[in-house]
């Protein structure tokens, strides 16, 4: 059986950098955290990730990003897997 997977999204490679180190030192090795830097790719990323068997627990996704904005995003994730827990995050 997979580990649970957290997707972290956000166009700003430094904030990403800065949540997977953060989530990673708090939550040790019971997550896979990915990463993803817009809204088109984590669709993608969860896509292969269910494809694949992963359960994914979290979806973190920044609210200001180009094409696609984070509410947008995680309705999307939502229609996907509704068991997704969804999180927003502003500046």
């Amino acid at each position: 059986m997979h580990k649970l997977v957290i997707i972290c999204i956000d166009d700003e490679q430094t904030i990403l950098d800065s949540l997977k180190i953060e989530l990673e030192r708090a939550l040790e090795d019971e997550y896979i955290i990915e990463t993803a830097e817009s809204g088109q790719e984590a669709l993608e990323l969860l896509s292969e990730l269910l494809k694949d068997n992963y359960s994914v627990a979290v979806a973190i996704a920044d609210y200001i990003m180009p094409r696609m904005k984070g509410d947008e995003l995680l309705i999307k994730i939502h229609e996907q897997d509704p068991k997704i827990f969804n999180i927003l995050l502003t500046g």
